[in-house]
Order: structure tokens, then C-alpha cells, then sequence
């Protein structure tokens, strides 16, 4: 029997067939989807472009006929979701209470492990379609580069995103020969057993070293959907950070955020959903002739009005909400009140004390919206804590947070924190900043920290899982059952 990432990878073709109504016409090839081959597809650069912008598309569709699950937005509600600093204020309809409370990711037939491994393997099994058949099309050599760059890229993040959830937190300096994940790195059928982590990290940075080379000569992209070389740094950074590469991560991350600057305090209050911030290197370019309904990100986390929204108005941790100075923009996002009548409530709905507003549509009637991946803020934290951990560099990674800070806080000093007390001030803002924007389960995991939800605005019998101390099982995902089934046991499941 096949294993389901094989299967996943099989509808590449069906894929592109679908997915290309959302391209420029001038990319489409106009054959019949069945006769839609890797040969057709890859027979020119023009036809290939289909391939790589149907994967920019997957990011916004809905996956396995779920509501809750929109693409990448589906992980990022989920990751936060897990952690501490995003508050579910009711039960509405109940999406992501289950998440809430920690049941999914130990579960090996819940909808939380089945999405996160089918999500990310299909962006795997696309992306090996292109790197395969790309350098053998008819066109431009740049244009090859380009699509090859953005497909190495994808796979990367592909592997990085579940290598966190499946797997124990990398550990610099130990073997990591842990059960990773199966590395399918071609498209062809037959079910492979699990690498280890550090065999999985290999193929990461290897693809990202690719990706950075064959994207550094393009100087344009059509629009912040397409991955470009800042966004391949940016994931180098990330991964670097995840892997305790301190002097790696510190220079991928200044590397990926040249070209780009932070955004305004008008700008910060306006919505989150627009890639036309000049602070945004990566997020979804939404065409309005896509439509989300009730499967988009702001079906659960805005103001387009849902039974959820209306319901469950998510809320950040008072605790953490208490650290933000008064002169800080982002303590405007959230109303510690829950009575102010100037703040913005979705049409119908319900106020909580520390709601918040961080994410508004243009058109609140529409779920349509830009969702953001990767911003210069987060490069700068991920430069600041990186610096702050190399011995001799904390100056360096006081002036890295306070380019941001002051951003933020006209009134911040510069810091003169130092050593756990530089990091955590650093990991405070970095709370504060990326909240909601699906870090912080991740964040938690490779930290190596509790999550504690205690004394603070979480209902305990909506929560009901207050605390799970680091490094117990239940940080790590099940794999999918019926990818143990079709394997026959060829993927093995975690402990």
C-alpha cells in the first residue's frame, strides 16, 4: 500500500490543474487537466510558473473539507492556540476548544495531526515535482532559477515546520538521532522509514543554502507571495535559532530584513492584513476572486463576523499584557477593559476584557484578507536573542532590540540588561510583538519551557490544561494513524 505522503504528492498534477485559475493567464497551459503530465508542465518555464503559483495558492485553500483548517493559517491558530499568551475567551462553536485544551496532537486520528502532516508534505511533494523537471524546461535560465529557488525554499519550510511537532527539540551539541521524518526527496512511490532529526535538519539548511544561491541574483518579485532570497534567509534564521546556531542565525537574520524597514504607528494599528506594509518579506497576496468564507484566518481571528468571532473574540494573556509599557502602539491592540465603546467589535459580537484588534479587514463583509508570514520585526528579535547568547555580543544585541523597541515605544532606553535578563527582556517583546502570528508552541518547544496558563485570564474549565511541564511527550505529535496503516509499519509512530 502506498503511505500517504506518497499519495499526496501523486495529486501534484490534479493541483496544478486546479490551482491554476488563480495564476496570469499568460502562465496557463490550456490542455485538458488529464493530459496535464510532468512533461507538459515543465515542457517551458511559461508552464512551470502554473506549478509554483499553484503552491503560493495552497497557502489560502481549505484543506480535508474543515473549517478550521485554511492553509497555513490553520498552524498558525493552532500553534498559538497551544501556548500561553492567546486567551479563548468562550466556547462559540467550538472550533480549536479541543487544541485549547491539549487533546489533538496525542491523538493519532485527530484532524491537528492528520492536517499538519498532509499540509506540509503536499508543499514537500510539489516542491520535489519542480526541483526534479524545472532545469530541463524551455525558457529563461532566471526564470528556472527563480522557480527552482522558491520550490527549494518551500520544501524547507516544509520539513522545518513538522520537523518541531513530530519530533524532540533540537539539542545543539547532542546526536539528535531521534526518529525525524521519512525524507522524500523525489517524486516517486514506496514508503519510507523515518531519518533522524539531525539527518532532517541536514536537508533543511542544504535546501535553504540551495534556495539562498539560485534567489540572491533576482532583484523583483511580482508580489510578496512569491519567495524571494530575504525569505530564504529569513528561514535560515529560524532554523538556525531552532538549532542554538547563534552566529548563524544573528547574520541570516540582518541579511533577510536589508531592503525592508518597520512600520509606522498608523500602520501598526491598521489591521494586519495588507502586504503592502512595508515591513512584511513574506504573507498570502489575496485575490479577491478567491474566496475563504468561514475557512479564512479572520473567520477566527478579526473582525469579519462568524459564530466564532462573535463568540469567542480571542484575547491576549494579562500577564503578559501588564509588561507593555503605556507608551507602547501594540498596547492599543487590546482592551484590558472589555467596555471601551470606541474599540472595534465584530458586528454582533460579544466584548471580553483584553480582546483585541490586531487583525481587521479592509472589508469586514469579505473574509478575503492578506495573511503575514514573515516580517522585519521578527528579524530583529530573532537577531537580538541570537546576539544576546554569544559571548561579547550583548551590545550588539542591546542596539538590535532597541532599533525595534523605540519603533514600538518612543520612551524605551536603550537596555542595560544583561545576560538572562537581556534574553528574557528580549523574549517579552518577542511575545508581545509575533503574538498570534503562530510562533509561540514552537517558541515554548524549542526553549525548553513550561507552559503555565496560571494567574492569568484563562478560564480554567475552558482551558482545563493549565500546565504541562517541559519536555514530556505531550509536546510531540502523533504521527497520523492511517500513515502507520498504509506504511504497514514502515513509518513508525512516536512514543
Amino acid at each position: 500500500m502506498k503511505k500517504v505522503t506518497i499519495n499526496i504528492s501523486c495529486i501534484f498534477l490534479l493541483g496544478v490543474a486546479l490551482l491554476s485559475s488563480g495564476c496570469k493567464k499568460d502562465y496557463l497551459d490550456l490542455k485538458h487537466p488529464s493530459a496535464q503530465t510532468p512533461e507538459n508542465i515543465f515542457s517551458t518555464t511559461k508552464n512551470a510558473w502554473t506549478a509554483i503559483n499553484g503552491m503560493h495558492r495552497i497557502l489560502y485553500v481549505q484543506w480535508y473539507g474543515s473549517q478550521a483548517l485554511g492553509g497555513q493559517s490553520g498552524n498558525m491558530l493552532f500553534m498559538d492556540v497551544l501556548g500561553e499568551d492567546f486567551v479563548m475567551t468562550a466556547q462559540a462553536n467550538g472550533w480549536f476548544v479541543s487544541e485549547y485544551r491539549w487533546l489533538g496532537q496525542r491523538n493519532a486520528q485527530s484532524n491537528l495531526n492528520r492536517y499538519h502532516y498532509g499540509f506540509y508534505y503536499t508543499f514537500i511533494g510539489n516542491a520535489n515535482m519542480i526541483i526534479k523537471y524545472i532545469d530541463d524546461a524551455v525558457g529563461p535560465q532566471e526564470d528556472k532559477n527563480y522557480i527552482k529557488g522558491q520550490a527549494l525554499a518551500y520544501r524547507a519550510w516544509g520539513y522545518y515546520q513538522m520537523i518541531q511537532l513530530y519530533s524532540p527539540r533540537y539539542a545543539a551539541g547532542a546526536g539528535n538521532d531521534a526518529m525525524g521524518l521519512s525524507l522524500v526527496l523525489e517524486p516517486k512511490t514506496g514508503a519510507l522509514p523515518r531519518n533522524t532529526v539531525e539527518e532532517v535538519y541536514t536537508q533543511i539548511n542544504k535546501d535553504l543554502d540551495d534556495a539562498i544561491a539560485l534567489l540572491g541574483p533576482i532583484t523583483s518579485r511580482p508580489s510578496k507571495s512569491q519567495l524571494n532570497v530575504n525569505v530564504a534567509k529569513g528561514l535560515k534564521a529560524r532554523v538556525a535559532l531552532t538549532q542554538q546556531n547563534w552566529a548563524l542565525a544573528a547574520q541570516m537574520a540582518a541579511e533577510a530584513r536589508q531592503g525592508t524597514s518597520l512600520m509606522s504607528h498608523s500602520q501598526y494599528l491598521a489591521g494586519f492584513s495588507d502586504t503592502g506594509n512595508p515591513e512584511w518579506i513574506w504573507g498570502v497576496d489575496h485575490r479577491d476572486d478567491h474566496p475563504t468564507y468561514f475557512y479564512s484566518f479572520y473567520a477566527y481571528l478579526g473582525d469579519f463576523s462568524s459564530t466564532n468571532t462573535r463568540g469567542n473574540p480571542k484575547a491576549i494573556n494579562s500577564k503578559l499584557y501588564s509588561m507593555i509599557t503605556p507608551t507602547d502602539i501594540r498596547k492599543q491592540l487590546w482592551d484590558s477593559t472589555g467596555t471601551d465603546a470606541s474599540f472595534p467589535l465584530v458586528a454582533g459580537g460579544t466584548r471580553y476584557p483584553y480582546m483585541t484588534r490586531k487583525f481587521l479587514l479592509t472589508n469586514p463583509a469579505n473574509s478575503n484578507g492578506d495573511l503575514v508570514f514573515m516580517r522585519t520585526a521578527e528579524m530583529y528579535l530573532i537577531e537580538a536573542e541570537a546576539l544576546a547568547r554569544i559571548p561579547g555580543r550583548e551590545a550588539d544585541a542591546r542596539q538590535a532590540l532597541y532599533t525595534l523597541a523605540v519603533n514600538r515605544d518612543p520612551d524605551y532606553v536603550l537596555s542595560s540588561n544583561s545576560g538572562q535578563a537581556l534574553i528574557d527582556e528580549i523574549l517579552i517583546q518577542r511575545r508581545v510583538e509575533l503574538w498570534a502570528e503562530g510562533f509561540r508552541f514552537y517558541d515554548l518547544k524549542r526553549l525548553n519551557l513550561p507552559l503555565d496558563r496560571t494567574g492569568a485570564n484563562h478560564s480554567t474549565s475552558l482551558a482545563v490544561k493549565m500546565e504541562e511541564p517541559a519536555g514530556t511527550n505531550n509536546w510531540i505529535f502523533l504521527i497520523p494513524e492511517r500513515e502507520i496503516e498504509y506504511t504497514l509499519g514502515v513509518v513508525q509512530q512516536n512514543p
